[in-house]
C-alpha cells in the first residue's frame, strides 16, 4: 500500500514537471486567440492570408512563415473586428507537407500559431484538371484521316487471313 502511494506520488510529480517544461519560453503566454490561415491548403506559388484577434483592437504583429520558406511578413490592424491581417506567398520551391506559421504581437506579450498545408493538387491551386492527349511520339490508335485508317485495317485483315491460310496448309502437309 505504501509502495503504491509512493508510485502514484512520483508519477504526479513527473507529470507536473513535464507541464512546467512544456510552458512557453516567451513572456506573456500564448494568448487567447489563434492564427487563422486562409486557405489552409495552398499550392506552391499561391497567396496565403493570415489573421488574428490575439493582439488587441489596434495591435499589429510580425508573422514568420520561414518554415515553408516565405520568411517574415507584417500583420497590420484592420477594420474587421479588431483583427490584424497579413499576407505572404508560398515559394514555388515549397515541398508538400504541413508547416507551422507563427505570429508574435508587436507588444511582445502574445504569440499565436496556425498550420498551412502545402499540396501539389490542382484543387489546392484552384486549377482545372488536365485534359487532352499525351504527346509521346507513338501515335494514336485512329488517325485523323478515315481513308488511311480503313487502308490500315484492310492491310491487317489481309495479313491475318494470309498467315492463317499458310499455317493451315503447313499443318495439313501441303508444300508451297
Amino acid at each position: 500500500m505504501r509502495r503504491t502511494a509512493r508510485l502514484l506520488a512520483g508519477t504526479a510529480l513527473a507529470v507536473a514537471a513535464a507541464g512546467v517544461a512544456a510552458a512557453p519560453a516567451y513572456g506573456g503566454g500564448t494568448g487567447t486567440g489563434t492564427l487563422d490561415v486562409y486557405p489552409s491548403t495552398a499550392a506552391p506559388g499561391g497567396q496565403v492570408s493570415v489573421n488574428t484577434a490575439a493582439c488587441g483592437e489596434k495591435g499589429s504583429a510580425v508573422g514568420d512563415a520561414g518554415s515553408v520558406g516565405a520568411g517574415t511578413f507584417t500583420l497590420a490592424p484592420s477594420a474587421h473586428e479588431g483583427e490584424a491581417i497579413g499576407q505572404f506567398r508560398v515559394p514555388p520551391s515549397a515541398q508538400p507537407g504541413t508547416y507551422e506559421i507563427v505570429a508574435k504581437c508587436a507588444d511582445g506579450t502574445r504569440q499565436v500559431t496556425g498550420d498551412l498545408t502545402v499540396a501539389l493538387t490542382p484543387a489546392a491551386a484552384g486549377q482545372l484538371q488536365p485534359h487532352g492527349s499525351v504527346k509521346t511520339g507513338v501515335g494514336g490508335a485512329l488517325g485523323t484521316d478515315p481513308v488511311q485508317t480503313a487502308a490500315g485495317v484492310t492491310a491487317l485483315a489481309v495479313a491475318a487471313a494470309g498467315g492463317t491460310w499458310l499455317l493451315h496448309r503447313r499443318a495439313r502437309g501441303d508444300v508451297i
